[in-house]
């Protein structure tokens, strides 16, 4: 198959630059910043009264659970209907929604805000689903690298652009006391759905209409997705290497996954940060990710990958210990900088070792609808324990240890990994 013309690519990565800003600016950055600026220390919230910290964990833990239960659906759709663009549409639009209405959402209303945080979640993650489904369809396999990496390139520069305008009417209002209050941070909301369904047009105007595929699912098309992790599940069994590998990916990437969404509340709350000095590290962070991907790539190419990632791990072990000792902003700024090494780097790391320790199959995508599946499960696992430590023990810091428990055990079963030819068994 050739790749589509220039035009059909360009207008396919272009829903990167349009949807990253939700990344960044929503579960990142402005919102973290922003609930823990207008939510009392206890929420009251179906009658119970729960640490707001702790709370705002458990919604991301539900949105990733949610997303858990459809991405064996809405993958299995993609596989085999031919209205991508349709389901796209819906859950682009559903996301979109939910950031504008963020508008509302005040100290009055918590649990609407979070509501509204986990429907933005949905959506984004449900649009990504149909999103990479398109790439085999419209770059030939020997593009598909240099075409997903155009993808990520925009992506990165069109959150980074919103982000910083959005910090500096934040800024502006706090620096020159312009009495604007809280309209600058839901107004950043309400920017973030524009950008993201405004910029989506231009991909939906040139995708062409999706394939279905020649193959038909074995089971219902609700069902068939279970049945396909259930299946890799079975598989498991006959490549240990892999088996060993997932393991060890479960335990540290749900230390990885709760740090990236729990960071901003744990400077606010711990350390006291203003919003705009939360956004900046944010910021810091973004921009040494880039740096410590291409660090790690170099290390590999020079070791392997089982040594890179452990030496990813050991890190992220100092960051938790230095996080948990961590008093002063300016701490903080190095504790950034050093997360934004590890982070790039065991990202992009973790993908490429899978791929490598996969067997000889055509069947990569139930595969990597498996490797979903295990990245956010975890993520509510952590997201879930990190809430509920920090509720009961009053603070946050306790949490961190916990997550440098997940770290340790993950390092632990990483070390009977062993890469080889990937035919192998053992």
């Amino acid at each position: 198959m050739p790749t589509a013309p220039k035009k059909t690519i360009n207008g396919w990565a272009m829903y990167d630059w349009a949807n990253s800003t939700y990344s960044l600016v929503i579960a990142s950055t402005v919102f973290p910043a922003y609930y823990t600026s207008i939510a009392p220390k206890q929420v009251i919230l179906f009658g119970r009264m729960i640490e707001r910290n702790a709370l705002a964990s458990y919604a991301i833990s539900l949105s990733f659970l949610i997303i858990a239960i459809l991405s064996p659906i809405l993958s299995s759709i993609a596989d085999y209907k031919g209205n991508k663009k349709s389901f796209m549409k819906f859950f682009c639009y559903l996301g979109s929604l939910a950031c504008i209405s963020m508008i509302f959402f005040t100290a009055k209303n918590i649990g609407f805000g979070l509501l509204l945080s986990i429907i933005a979640a949905i959506g984004y993650c449900g649009s990504i689903v149909f999103y990479n489904a398109y790439l085999p369809e419209i770059a030939a396999e020997e593009d598909q690298d240099r075409v997903s990496a155009k993808g990520f390139a925009l992506g990165y520069i069109g959150s980074v652009i919103l982000m910083v305008l959005c910090l500096a009417v934040i800024i502006a209002n706090d620096s020159m006391n312009l009495g604007w209050g809280s309209w600058p941070a839901r107004f950043s909301f309400v920017s973030v759905g524009l950008w993201w369904a405004g910029f989506a047009q231009i991909t939906f105007s040139v995708l062409p209409p999706s394939k279905a595929s020649e193959q038909h699912p074995e089971h219902n098309i609700l069902a068939n997705g279970f049945y396909e992790l259930r299946k890799v599940w079975k598989q498991l069994q006959y490549f240990p290497r892999l088996k060993r590998y997932l393991r060890a990916f479960f335990f540290y990437n749900m230390g990885v996954q709760t740090v990236m969404y729990m960071a901003t509340y744990f400077a606010a709350d711990e350390l006291k940060m203003k919003s705009t000095e939360l956004i900046a590290t944010i910021l810091i962070i973004q921009l040494v990710a880039i740096f410590g991907a291409h660090l790690f790539a170099v290390l590999s190419k020079k070791t392997n990958n089982i040594f890179t990632l452990a030496v990813a791990i050991v890190g992220w072990i100092g960051i938790c210990i230095l996080a948990y000792v961590t008093q002063a902003p300016t701490q903080f700024y190095i504790l950034a900088f050093c997360v934004g090494l590890v982070m790039g780097g065991i990202q992009s790391m973790s993908r490429s070792t899978y791929s490598k320790l996969l067997p000889e199959t055509k069947d990569t995508a139930s595969y990597f609808s498996f490797y979903d599946v295990c990245d956010k499960v975890g993520t509510v696992l952590g997201t879930l324990s990190f809430g509920f430590v920090a509720e009961i023990s009053n603070g946050m810091r306790n949490s961190v240890l916990a997550l440098m428990a997940y770290f340790i055990i993950g390092f632990v079963l990483l070390m009977f990994v062993r890469m080889k030819n990937k035919l192998a068994t053992s």
